[in-house]
């Protein structure tokens, strides 16, 4: 259902932030440095050497040329929730199982103060992560084409290269047991080499009041890593983390397993989308 899968975020570019007035130099290096070891070698190294109490914003990110008070504020919402996501995806005790598919995907859960549940998706996928950036972000817009999940994907605002807020519409689940949600999030996206963290969070937007008939609901923290297999570069170690508010009244019991099956079927959802890029692209090439 949901996720909009979310929807990830902007190519990134680290050009304009060269162009950067009045903000601190020793912000950027914290962020870069940051990035640079989660982004080492070793499949898990770039988790085991974050830690919960670390930063990517070494000091306030202030004033932009260029960029208003509103676009600022967007700007650094998007940092806090990479911020954030980056820290819980650090943690690696109290971890439960949701479900374990037959093909190895699997889907853990953990509470977390203030913030609630949280679940993880962890998932080898045969393709390089360029390419799967590219279909998640260059494509983003159609995605409610191959995920049955999602009806709707819309850029509402591109801020730079890195931020953008879209607008999301999730599809009922079987039954209309949980019925069709909106949501408006703030998206931020840093690569550093060849791996790619895509973070976003619920946000306002003038261009997208709630609708009549569509239960706004929340999400964030949530992150999508994409890094490259240390044994095959060629594939591509995607770990997904989902933190939802559906809204109304719902059971708990329902809302997990609703979750945690919308994960698994992205990331099946993803892979066929894949192939028939793949076989797509074959076709032409004859």
């Amino acid at each position: 259902m949901l996720p909009a899968t979310f929807k990830l975020c902007a190519g990134i570019s680290y050009r304009h932030l060269r162009s950067m007035t009045g903000l601190r130099k020793n912000a950027m290096v914290a962020i870069h440095h940051e990035l640079n070891r989660m982004a080492g070698p070793g499949s898990n190294n770039w988790i085991n050497q974050v830690r919960r109490k670390s930063s990517f914003l070494g000091s306030p990110i202030k004033e932009v040329q260029g960029y208003s008070e509103e676009e600022m504020s967007y700007v650094k919402q998007g940092e806090d929730a990479l911020q954030k996501a980056i820290s819980i995806l650090s943690q690696q005790d109290g971890w439960t199982i949701e479900t374990v598919a037959a093909n190895g995907d699997k889907v853990l859960s953990k509470v977390l103060p203030e913030i609630g549940k949280v679940f993880k998706l962890e998932v080898m996928l045969e393709q390089r992560p360029d390419n799967l950036y590219k279909e998640l972000v260059g494509n983003m817009e159609q995605m409610g084409e191959w995920n049955p999940n999602v009806k709707e994907v819309k850029i509402l605002q591109k801020i730079g290269q890195d931020t953008m807020i879209t607008h999301e519409v999730s599809a009922e689940t079987p039954g209309n047991v949980v019925g069709p949600r909106d949501f408006v999030s703030v998206r931020c996206a840093k690569r550093r080499g060849s791996t790619c963290f895509l973070a976003g969070m619920s946000t306002k937007h003038p261009k997208m009041p709630e609708q009549r008939g569509v239960v706004r609901a929340e999400n964030g923290p949530t992150c999508i890593v994409l890094k490259p297999c240390a044994e095959d570069p060629n594939k591509t170690n995607f770990t997904w983390l989902l933190n939802i508010d559906l809204k109304g009244w719902i059971p708990k019991t329902i809302i997990n397993k609703v979750l945690s099956q919308t994960q698994v079927d992205f990331a099946n959802h993803l892979r066929q989308r894949m192939a028939n890029n793949v076989s797509m692209e074959m076709a032409h090439a004859c």
